[in-house]
């Protein structure tokens, strides 16, 4: 699935939810998401779910934002966007 595929998919599944919930709901969920990868990463399991449920809540910001991000993450396609290299030789 590319990144504009995913970003449709979680748009059709959640996007009615999210913008009644609003911006500052839909964001918290985030960082409560954030909050479950971190206690995964502590734990070393279910990592891969958690990263699942941030890159979607992630998503669901940028839809009520109206957010493309396959544009948005354009800005590394070059490497580091502060020093232009890959791999990153910022200090």
């Amino acid at each position: 699935m590319t990144v504009l595929e995913f970003q449709k998919k979680i748009r059709d599944i959640y996007l009615k939810k999210d913008k009644s919930r609003g911006i500052e709901g839909t964001f918290s969920w985030l960082i409560e998401e954030i909050g479950e990868l971190a206690r995964a990463i502590r734990c070393k399991d279910g990592m891969e779910e958690e990263l699942a449920d941030c890159a979607a809540w992630l998503f669901s910001v940028a839809n009520i934002l109206n957010v493309n991000m396959q544009k948005a993450i354009a800005k590394y396609e070059n490497g580091c966007p502060k020093c232009g290299k890959i791999p990153c030789i910022c200090d």
